[in-house]
């Protein structure tokens, strides 16, 4: 039997709260940080796109890492960071400048996003990453962000890098190299899931966990279906699927992670809902029905 991965469970990829005036809210971020962790989350991650990390600036990235970092610590729990460009220097720097930092077990990279190198540019792209960043990586395979799409080979060659550990599998659907993926992942090698109406079946097909974005909001109901299906409490795990998918849904009806800020804010776990441009708030209407499907009103949605 394949060892399972370091990473597996699941990972909050956490908003980053700002005042009604778009400042960081600090306070408010170490809350959020600490709750995931004490709801069953296996991690957390900073600075990936719910984070709308294009948007903050190098200082505020700094604070969310160390933020994010010391709730880590306080649990025993790993920290991934998101290090996104398409340029394989400056992302070799970002990583130097992380493993400098310590306190972060891995960084969550794209595929390199808009110029479509090609796999075998991707490939190479990886290659000069884990050889000179210095830290653990988990590709993150999204093509409907970075226009690049990985096949079954090509992730394969990359889980036998040595210093890739995971890949975050974000394809939009269940397709072929899913699930050819799934049948026999590579022996310490982490596939999480990104697509959040589908990790249920992700998980239920082999999957070891996911990143899942909707955690902002049910962390525990989110931490206990992946628990469930390593369980092999199939009936119970689809059912919680099931319900989950449609939360997943809500929060996804309009651009993340506008909607689940409107939900945090209706929770009174952020002190506001606003998100920096090019991002708007999400409608009042929108986030009314995400958070009752969340169990909370949306009390203080802000106005359509």
């Amino acid at each position: 039997m394949n060892p399972d991965p370091i990473f597996n469970g699941l990972y909050v990829p956490l908003v980053t709260p700002f005042t009604t005036d778009l400042r960081l809210a600090p306070d408010a971020l170490a809350r959020l940080a600490d709750e995931a962790l004490s709801g069953g989350a296996s991690g957390l991650v900073a600075l990936g796109t719910t984070a709308e990390s294009a948007t903050l600036t190098a200082e505020e990235k700094q604070t969310v890492v160390r933020i994010c970092s010391t709730a880590c610590r306080a649990h025993s729990a790993p920290l991934i960071v998101g290090v996104g460009t398409n340029d394989t220097a400056t992302a070799i720097t970002s990583l130097r400048e992380l493993a400098a930092a310590g306190d972060v077990a891995a960084a969550l990279v794209p595929a390199p996003p808009y110029i479509r190198p090609g796999e075998a540019g991707t490939l190479a792209h990886f290659t000069a990453l884990a050889e000179h960043g210095g830290m653990p990586l988990i590709v993150y395979d999204i093509p409907y962000r970075t226009g690049q799409a990985l096949s079954a080979g090509t992730i394969a060659a990359l889980s036998r890098l040595p210093g890739i550990v995971g890949i975050k599998h974000v394809t939009g659907a269940i397709d072929a190299t899913t699930v050819e993926l799934l049948d026999c992942p590579p022996p310490g090698f982490a596939v999480l899931g990104g697509d959040d109406v589908v990790i249920s079946p992700l998980v239920a097909a082999g999957a070891h966990g996911g990143i899942i974005a909707s955690a902002n909001v049910r962390t525990c109901d989110y931490a206990e279906l992946i628990s469930l299906w390593r369980r092999g409490s199939a009936a119970t795990a689809r059912r919680l699927g099931a319900e989950l998918a449609r939360l997943s849904a809500a929060l996804f009806a309009e651009p993340n992670p506008t909607v689940i800020k409107g939900v945090l804010h209706a929770q009174e776990r952020i002190p506001s809902p606003a998100v920096r441009l090019p991002l708007l708030t999400a409608s009042t209407s929108t986030v009314r029905r995400a958070a009752l499907l969340a169990g909370s009103p949306a009390r203080h949605a802000s106005p359509a």
